[in-house]
């Protein structure tokens, strides 16, 4: 148990301290808060990737997509949400985004691997159901990767 709650904080500081080094970026909607990141998967520590079932290999990213609701007194709570998307480079060669959720105390991620292509800016659309009452919020950016060999 103690190795388990090791590795997922090992995971958070990892992802957190990955979306800081590239911003915060997250788009606002009503209470809620939806942040999004892509690293190279190589950022993981081999003990986190295996832990999450995650591939580290220098042309491979890795999406994060966390949903947010602001409570009334200023925090906020983590949401279950439904992320559906793709990624393409200049080619505009699409490649279909499969999400999983992952959970870890008082955090909710919805994490998919992809393809990075070497010093291309590649196109992410991504689709956010964070409510099922709601329509699903489209969330698209453009980051530009480049691969260490």
């Amino acid at each position: 148990m103690l190795r388990r709650l090791m590795i997922g904080a090992a995971l958070v500081g990892t992802l957190l301290a990955a979306a800081g080094a590239n911003a915060e970026q997250f788009v606002s909607v009503g209470d809620y808060e939806i942040h999004y990141s892509a690293v190279n998967s190589s950022f993981l520590t081999p003990e986190v990737a295996q832990a999450n079932n995650l591939q580290r290999s220098a042309n491979r990213g890795l999406v994060n997509v966390s949903v947010r609701e602001r409570q009334d007194d200023g925090s906020t709570r983590p949401v279950n949400a439904s992320v559906q998307g793709h990624v393409s480079g200049l080619t505009g060669v699409q490649e279909s985004l499969s999400f999983r959720t992952v959970h870890d105390g008082d955090a909710t991620y919805h994490l998919a691997p992809f393809t990075m292509r070497e010093d291309e800016s590649m196109r992410f659309e991504l689709s956010v159901r964070y409510d099922r009452n709601a329509a699903p919020e489209p969330v698209n950016f453009i980051q530009r990767f480049y691969i260490d060999r």
